[in-house]
């Protein structure tokens, strides 16, 4: 089983991007500030409590952006809003030749988009479909994989299509902000998108970086109190956005260190395992026996998550044993019976190893 994960920063990075945080944090607020709980409401004349404000800069200099916006819907709300800032409906939109997340079809459907399909893993044919198509007005590209044979480097991709269309481009950075050196905008995309929920922070964020004419049309979409993001649920997020990156490059290196185990034949039962972007990155654990759905049942029995959350939220301390993702099925329904996945989170590896081994041991039986 051949992937292509993208590579984690180390823990000496993820330390570095604390503290850059903290340093970005100190240029806009107070200390006192830091200890309270925000404002509510909108201030005038920007039309938004001031603490948001503030903590929207905070980000778009963390990212070396030109501006920053909170929306609501987590991930997906910021996927949505970036879009429509950039496209109208009836518009086409290139996307990579695979499943498209589920809530990603719906926004496509709701914003009347209309998808034109080329495999990000062979350039020539994006340059191919983008010249076949001259009526293509932009391109969502999704950071993780979403196909198991993904190997597209995302700055290869966004400069092939900047370089024979200009066209505006939004990148889905769901499951690679602070567990990878540069994000979508840092990499000459024009919006990225994530939620903050994945990121130790609150319910429902999303959080849009990027160039100033879109982030500004997005404003103008919350003119309503009731929209805003408030103060309180702003400071969440950078706390969030602070101790996200040591805890992910923990996480990452568990990760790792599990698969050497594993890979050493240290658990029986298992006939490959790999680490993937499925959208997280986490263990795909192949058994010799189609026995995926009884491990599952096993394992959560003995204290594994039987699902995410927010995938890798705040809530999601114990490790989490998953079917493999949706995507991933869409290619190869029969996944199911043989394929899981394992998202450690905050749990060693010895815990992983240990709830692993005695499930498949129970299921086999």
């Amino acid at each position: 089983m051949k992937t292509y994960p993208l590579q984690s920063i180390s823990l000496q990075e993820a330390k570095a991007k604390q503290f850059k945080m903290v340093e970005c944090i100190s240029h806009y607020f107070r200390g006192s500030e830091i200890l309270s709980r925000g404002d509510l409401g909108v201030h005038q004349p920007e039309n938004k409590p001031i603490t948001t404000m503030k903590a929207e800069k905070v980000i778009a200099e963390f990212f070396d952006s030109e501006d920053a916006i909170m929306v609501r819907g987590s991930g997906t709300g910021a996927i949505r809003y970036a879009l429509s800032s950039i496209l109208k409906a009836n518009d086409k939109i290139l996307v990579h030749d695979a499943p498209i997340y589920s809530t990603t079809k719906t926004s496509f459907e709701m914003l009347g988009l209309i998808p034109v399909r080329a495999n990000f893993n062979d350039l020539n044919d994006i340059k191919k479909v983008l010249k076949d198509n001259s009526d293509i007005k932009g391109a969502l590209i999704q950071y993780t994989r979403q196909l198991i044979e993904d190997s597209y480097d995302l700055k290869e991709v966004i400069c092939t299509i900047k370089d024979t269309k200009d066209i505006p481009i939004v990148i889905d950075d769901n499951y690679a902000v602070m567990k990878v050196n540069k994000i979508g905008v840092e990499l000459g995309a024009d919006l990225s998108c994530f939620s903050s929920f994945k990121l130790l922070g609150p319910e429902g964020i999303g959080i849009v970086v990027g160039k100033h004419e879109y982030i500004e049309k997005i404003q103008k979409m919350h003119y309503s109190g009731g929209c805003q993001t408030q103060g309180h649920e702003a400071l969440d997020v950078l706390r969030g956005l602070t101790y996200a990156p040591v805890s992910l490059a923990i996480q990452a290196e568990t990760g790792e260190e599990i698969l050497r185990r594993l890979k050493n034949s240290e658990v029986d039962g298992i006939k490959d395992v790999t680490l993937a972007n499925a959208q997280s990155k986490v263990l795909i654990i192949e058994f010799e026996e189609n026995i995926a759905r009884k491990v599952l049942e096993c394992a959560e029995k003995r204290g594994a998550l039987p699902n995410p959350v927010g995938a890798e939220s705040k809530y999601e301390m114990l490790p989490l044993f998953y079917k493999v993702s949706g995507t991933f099925l869409a290619r190869d329904p029969s996944l199911i019976d043989r394929m899981i996945r394992v998202n450690p989170n905050r749990a060693g590896s010895d815990t992983v190893i240990r709830i692993l081994k005695e499930s498949i041991e129970e299921a086999r039986k």
